[in-house]
């Protein structure tokens, strides 16, 4: 029997007796590297919708709902804690999803990781007040923040995984960046639901309307199981299946082997993370209460920017492909600190054009990095602890980054009667990401470059039929 007749194909792991031609395996992988970009885009669009609905709900409508008769100040302080919860719950989620991606897969884990969230943010749209309930309203609201926020921990180290590993190795950067494209599409339809509903309900949307959005995401989570289901599993990944290279636990190597690279990965974020749910979150709470604006004024100019970012985000991935991942990021990190004291003096004016051009304008820096973050985080970690690196770095940064950002926005505008220390805070972010991006190593980072490269360009293997029976993925429990 000739080669061509043994070989077993190389991007499913499953073995037939007659191989495709290579004009079809070259269709089959173009098909599947469409496939996997759609599906992580699809499933992060549709897990930050999600997050980020709660987000603008804690800023508009929670603290009276879930906290009522607490002041204006305490109300957004405890709406916005219930907020940081699921930042915290982040890493969690992506402790045990990475492990059980980097031993059993990458489908079949974000497909739980979309369920998880989606049920979590449908029981939000069903839960009683305190009026109704009373303690054990903001009780259950901080249960499925919890809940959400692992959800969310779980979902990026496996998109960005999935899209990466079968895309070109030489367009990491571009291809890495479709799952980021999934925060200004979530940004877009959670602000866009609240927007429309606040615009046509009026008065009836703070009592029962805010439900609505809430309830929409059932019929997005079907979406994204569609989607995701017809997308075959990592060729690297079932390379390292097939060598018998997986690691028993793959999260607790990745802390001994790796750990330079998780602090760094989750450092280097600060002046992307902090500032984005500062310009997204925050300013709606900070616009309303303090300058005057209208709801339905703050939510559209949110919605222009990320229309912005839908454009931003891949383009700044398929440059970082160009002039260089770290070179890029920098310049991005750069932007923030330039942006964060001017961004809230053009706020400050209270003169409308001026602050729509802020918030449009703010996320562009952030663009600069989110582009090509999701290669530069990756690139860190090989194949078989990918997921569990990449996810738990990344997902760090929500402990003292994301989260905390609108309550020490919050905190300082209160202290100081004055948006200025947020501004510097803003600057701060951008320094401490510099010194981490200039830190993350080299070496390590071009070992797993040439692991892409060899895994798109080796052979497919001798069938295992003729030789020894195909090891399937590591069961939860063990080899």
């Amino acid at each position: 029997m000739s080669r061509d007749q043994t070989r077993s194909e190389p991007y499913g792991g499953r073995f037939t007796k007659e191989a495709p031609r290579d004009g079809d395996a070259e269709r089959l992988r173009r098909s599947q590297v469409r496939r996997a970009m759609i599906a992580g885009t699809v499933g992060t669009s549709i897990e930050w919708y999600d997050f980020f609905l709660y987000g603008t709900a804690a800023a508009l409508v929670f603290p009276h709902l879930f906290f009522p008769g607490a002041s204006a100040y305490a109300g957004a302080l405890a709406s916005f804690a219930t907020y940081a919860v699921g930042f915290a719950a982040r890493p969690v989620g992506a402790a045990i999803f990475g492990h059980f991606g980097d031993r059993i897969g990458r489908k079949a884990t974000l497909i739980s990781t979309l369920l998880l969230m989606g049920i979590a943010s449908t029981l939000i749209g069903v839960l009683p007040g305190y009026a109704t309930l009373g303690f054990w309203a903001p009780t259950l609201l901080v249960l499925l923040r919890l809940i959400q926020g692992i959800g969310v921990g779980g979902e990026w180290g496996g998109s960005v995984t999935l899209c990466m590993e079968w895309g070109n190795p030489r367009r990491r950067g571009f291809i890495g960046s479709w799952p980021q494209v999934g925060v200004p599409i979530g940004l877009l339809l959670s602000t866009g639901a609240v927007s429309l509903l606040t615009h046509t309900m009026g008065s009836s949307f703070e009592s029962w309307g805010w439900r609505l959005p809430f309830l929409f995401s059932i019929v997005l989570v079907g979406v994204g199981l569609w989607v995701r289901l017809g997308v075959l599993e990592s060729p690297l990944f079932e390379r390292e299946v097939e060598n018998d290279n997986l690691d028993d636990t793959p999260l607790i190597e990745t802390i001994k082997r790796e750990p330079r690279e998780i602090i760094l990965s989750a450092l280097l974020r600060m002046s992307e993370q902090a500032p984005f749910y500062i310009f997204t979150a925050f300013v709606l709470a900070y616009g309303t209460e303090d300058l005057g604006f209208s709801k339905g004024f703050l939510t559209n100019a949110v919605m222009a920017a990320a229309a912005l970012s839908l454009f931003n985000v891949p383009f700044f991935g398929h440059l970082s492909d160009k002039i260089g991942r770290k070179r890029m990021y920098m310049m991005g990190a750069a932007a923030t600190m330039l942006i964060g004291v001017p961004y809230f003096l053009m706020l400050d004016s209270k003169i409308g054009a001026l602050v729509v051009v802020a918030i449009v304008v703010s996320l562009i820096p952030h663009d600069m990095q989110y582009g090509p973050q999701a290669a530069l985080i990756a690139e860190s970690f090989p194949t078989r602890r990918r997921y569990s690196g990449a996810g738990l770095g990344y997902q760090l940064a929500s402990v003292f980054a994301g989260g905390p950002a609108p309550l020490l926005a919050t905190w300082l505008l209160h202290k100081f009667d004055s948006s200025t220390p947020i501004g510097i805070y803003i600057a701060a972010c951008g320094v401490v990401t510099l010194v981490a991006t200039a830190l993350l190593p080299e070496p390590n980072r071009a070992t797993v470059a040439r692991e892409f490269e060899q895994g798109a360009a080796a052979p497919a293997p001798e069938p295992a039929l003729a030789q020894a029976p195909r090891r399937a993925p590591a069961s939860i429990g063990g080899r």
